[in-house]
């Protein structure tokens, strides 16, 4: 049976503004891709990895080139073929996600199901991402996180005043635990005397410290923290590479470019004794579903994404008590 699949871009604002080391960002645009085989139709949301390249519109590009290829084929055989017609992405991700959410809607399982989980995905605990800034205003936002109840934040640093950012978060929210986010930044630095310092704050996990490619600048560093590879890691075949270096690896499914690949690498992850975080890039509840399913059996969660955003979906994600819930139709 023939597919037919379409795509499109959609723009979401906001809460506010969303700021790391990269700039500042008051909307999101996302690419949603329908399949459908005439009976179901399967969706399925990308974000662009705008560090690597990705815009929406090249996203949307790239799977308009590759219709002809995967409208002729069934389900089942669209989502094998499109690991190969398409590199990880944000394009690959609302593809592939599109084709899982079909096949199980035509198999008249939930999605969790046919993934194989074992039992109904449960409510996970999330980061709530702290924006960047300047010490005071992530105090501020920090305890205005904590009222709502979130109680494990996340913040972004950049290598410049990172000791007085968290300090100030701490500060605002003393009873949250935190896990902070280096963004690359920390190449230059003693980086076991940053983690030191940063422990002494409460911090529990450090995401990427070194540039994505430097990754041996950690050779040898003994860090009192666990040490998350992000920006490195994108598929399951970098696991190995990245296992001397980190402690372990941070799956969004933008970078893996779908569910498919973002399982493989919670398998190789754990299989390498390594702990995963599962995280996501500004999106909305469609984008999250899939990652919560793999979020189910990670050490961190961080899919604040809908949370951020002005609006998001009806019958989206549920954000309280510091925990991410799926509406009882969602997956």
């Amino acid at each position: 049976m023939s597919l037919r699949i379409s795509a499109a871009i959609e723009r979401w604002p906001v809460a506010g503004q969303f700021i790391i080391a990269r700039g500042a960002k008051t909307f999101v645009d996302v690419l949603v891709v329908a399949v459908s085989d005439g009976n179901h139709v399967g969706l399925g949301e990308g974000t662009a990895i705008y560090y690597r390249g990705e815009t929406a519109e090249n996203c949307l590009a790239q799977v308009e080139a590759v219709l002809p290829a995967l409208e002729p084929l069934d389900a089942d055989e669209a989502r094998k073929q499109v690991q190969h017609l398409l590199p990880a992405g944000a394009a690959r991700n609302a593809l592939d996600c599109a084709l899982w959410d079909l096949v199980a809607k035509a198999a008249c399982q939930p999605l969790w199901q046919f993934a194989g989980l074992k039992h109904p995905p449960r409510p996970l605990l999330t980061a709530f991402t702290i924006s960047l800034g300047e010490a005071a205003l992530m105090e501020r936002d920090a305890a205005n996180a904590a009222a709502k109840g979130f109680g494990l934040l996340k913040l972004k640093l950049t290598g410049e005043d990172d000791y007085a950012r968290v300090a100030a978060v701490k500060s605002g929210a003393p009873e949250a635990r935190l896990i902070v986010d280096a963004n690359e930044s920390w190449g230059h630095l003693d980086i076991a005397a940053e983690a030191a310092a940063l422990a002494d704050l409460g911090v529990e996990m450090i995401e990427q410290p070194v540039p994505a490619g430097q990754d041996a600048l950690l050779a040898g560093v003994r860090a009192p923290l666990p040490l998350i590879a992000d920006e490195s890691c994108h598929s399951a075949a970098d696991v190995a590479r990245l296992a001397p270096y980190y402690d372990g690896v941070n799956i969004k499914l933008d970078k893996a470019g779908g569910l498919t690949e973002a399982l493989k690498i919670s398998a190789a992850a754990k299989a390498a004794g390594m702990k995963t975080m599962v995280g996501c890039m500004l999106s909305t509840s469609l984008g999250i579903a899939p990652a919560f399913l793999v979020g189910q059996d990670a050490d961190w969660v961080d899919l604040d994404g809908p949370a951020l955003l002005a609006e998001d979906r009806d019958a989206g994600f549920i954000f309280a008590g510091g925990k991410i819930s799926p509406p009882a139709d969602n997956l």
